[in-house]
């Protein structure tokens, strides 16, 4: 059973990477990418809103950096994953 949560967990990092490269694309309306983006911001975000609430914004420069998808794969792969394959 920890094993099978293991699994989940690296594809949730998986899929926390792909939310942040799709991020950087900006479809037209009708694109499937846009109903992709959607649905990975639909998993994805009530994790990173919770991190954002107490790590704001890093600004560098004029440029916003959102480090939550970061901070939530450390999280997964220094803290959890050991836990739960170990």
């Amino acid at each position: 059973m920890l094993r099978f949560v293991g699994y989940i967990l690296q594809l949730y990092v998986v899929v926390l990477i792909a939310y942040s490269l799709l991020s950087w694309v900006q479809p037209s309306y009708d694109s499937p990418i846009r109903s992709i983006q959607r649905g990975l911001a639909t998993v994805c975000d009530p994790v990173l809103n919770l991190v954002r609430r107490v790590i704001p914004t890093a600004r560098i420069g004029g440029v916003g950096l959102d480090l939550s998808v970061l901070i939530v794969i450390i999280v997964i792969e220094v803290v959890l994953l050991p836990l739960v394959l170990g």
